[in-house]
């Protein structure tokens, strides 16, 4: 059930409804009901791992309440089953495979796959899952006794299959308030959700024509054809940046107009003046996630300075690897890694200077910051190494004549991409410094239905849909 379908707007308003004539006591277990739907329109059968997973988890956190001395024990328990879990569906076969290119020199092999379907979301409810049993083991959070409640935090449906993963100490609790239903909320989760839409058809399906059409026929470009990949490659950082938040925005707004606070998950990423600075700005809970689930624990940065080198490498490539079972998104992480570890080789020999930062320094670093980023996105999107490769050696490899054919587009509709995406990246510059989106939501009511029906119209104009339109899943629906 795709945000952008028809079928989800339908699923959301008899939600809604039904919601608000509940009292507080009967909700959890009519969204619960609900959540388990909206994944179960996936595959019925994978909401009974999510299902095994929840049970495994609430059970680990009742036990480290009550075996506390013991508590360590519970805690590698829940983490070695979930991960199994997520290695077999995941990650098997791309294990298998890897092994075997090393071991057929003496003539013996893994099975190949398991045939398993990648259940959608997984990734992100195990993670969710697994923080709970952490928090409870620190003693972050008290551990929940209601298990209905709990199944709750683990499979809300706004932000099961794509986040952003929220912790416990911030959602958990929120479960157990009484929303009520007020206007402000659905003025706000409204705007959140119509601009999701609107990122999501209008910009990021738009540049998937053009980026799929290259990236996915690069024979097509072979000799000369170095500006198609270059603009391909240059797309698909907004794509993926489009797509992602419009995932997030769409959930937080479907979120809040039930009166439930999700985190935000995008900070205008591409005006990052470092790649740290970057990971600060983009999918904010996961980087989170990494930073209090696995840098801390490993050391972070209190055990010396190449100890902290090792810890950002192991945190990248397992990053890599939580975002897909292939070599190229092992390359992806350990490239922002290295990023991040030639950055601080670099500040830890270079002279400290008192160097006054101006607008010309502040946009290098940022052009720079992006040309790595997008750099690593090759690896990313590509179909396989080889094919990153390709890329990578004919990026400048000019000489090609411009056929829109090629990208399955026409100049109209590139001016009308690269048009949006400059005017949203200005609202979204100016909404660093003054919060939009609340003074939108404050302005007298002919200034706010005239920025709605704007919103609207221009999602009917130019969004992606019509005959022989294919509903575009968001990319992260695959991690």
């Amino acid at each position: 059930m795709v945000f952008t379908s028809l079928q989800y707007l339908v699923f959301f308003i008899i939600v809604c409804l039904i919601y608000f004539l509940l009292n507080k006591k009967l909700r959890i277990y009519f969204l619960l009901i609900a959540s388990y739907y909206f994944y179960m329109c996936w595959n019925v059968k994978y909401a009974f791992l999510m299902l095994f997973s929840t049970i495994i988890t609430y059970l680990s956190g009742l036990l480290i309440k009550k075996f506390n001395k013991h508590k360590k024990i519970f805690v590698i328990l829940s983490f070695t089953i979930n991960l199994a879990i997520l290695f077999i569906f995941k990650y098997y076969s791309f294990f298998a495979d890897s092994i075997n290119k090393i071991i057929s020199l003496v003539h013996l092999n893994l099975p190949e796959s398991l045939n398993l379907l990648l259940p959608v979301g997984i990734s992100f409810y195990t993670f969710q899952a697994l923080s709970y049993t952490m928090d409870v083991y620190r003693g972050d959070v008290e551990v929940e006794t209601n298990f209905f409640r709990y199944a709750l935090f683990v499979s809300f449906f706004p932000q099961l299959v794509a986040g952003p993963i929220e912790k416990s100490k911030d959602l958990l609790k929120q479960f157990k308030e009484d929303h009520k239903f007020s206007w402000e909320n659905l003025n706000y989760g409204l705007l959140l959700i119509g601009i999701g839409v609107f990122y999501k058809l209008v910009i990021a399906d738009r540049s998937a024509i053009i980026i799929n059409s290259i990236y996915n026929n690069l024979n097509n470009f072979t000799s000369g054809g170095g500006i198609y990949l270059l603009f391909a490659t240059f797309l698909f950082a907004f794509q993926i940046y489009f797509d992602f938040n419009a995932y997030s925005l769409i959930a937080r707004g479907s979120a809040k107009i039930m009166g439930y606070n999700l985190t935000r998950n995008f900070n205008v990423p591409y005006i990052a003046t470092s790649v740290k600075d970057f990971w600060r700005r983009w999918h904010i809970s996961l980087s989170s996630w990494f930073r209090e689930y696995l840098y801390f624990p490993l050391g972070g940065n209190r055990k010396g300075f190449l100890r902290t080198q090792i810890n950002l490498l192991i945190v990248f490539i397992v990053s890599g690897l939580w975002h897909g079972a292939s070599w190229t998104f092992v390359i992806w992480g350990l490239l922002h890694g290295l990023y991040q570890v030639v950055a601080n080789i670099f500040n830890k020999i270079k002279p400290k200077t008192k160097d006054k930062q101006n607008i010309i320094k502040t946009i290098i670093k940022v052009v720079i910051v992006f040309i790595l980023v997008d750099f690593a996105w090759i690896f990313f999107r590509a179909n396989n190494i080889k094919d990153a490769i390709f890329v990578i050696t004919h990026l400048l490899d000019f000489g090609m004549p411009i056929d829109f054919t090629l990208m399955n587009t026409d100049l109209i509709e590139i001016f009308i991409l690269l048009f949006t995406i400059l005017l949203v990246y200005i609202f979204e510059l100016i909404n660093t410094k003054y919060d939009l989106y609340q003074f939108i939501k404050k302005r007298n009511i002919f200034i706010r239905f005239s920025f709605y029906y704007l919103l609207i119209f221009s999602i009917i104009i130019f969004g992606i849909y019509g005959p022989g339109f294919s509903l575009s899943e968001f990319i992260y629906f695959q991690f």
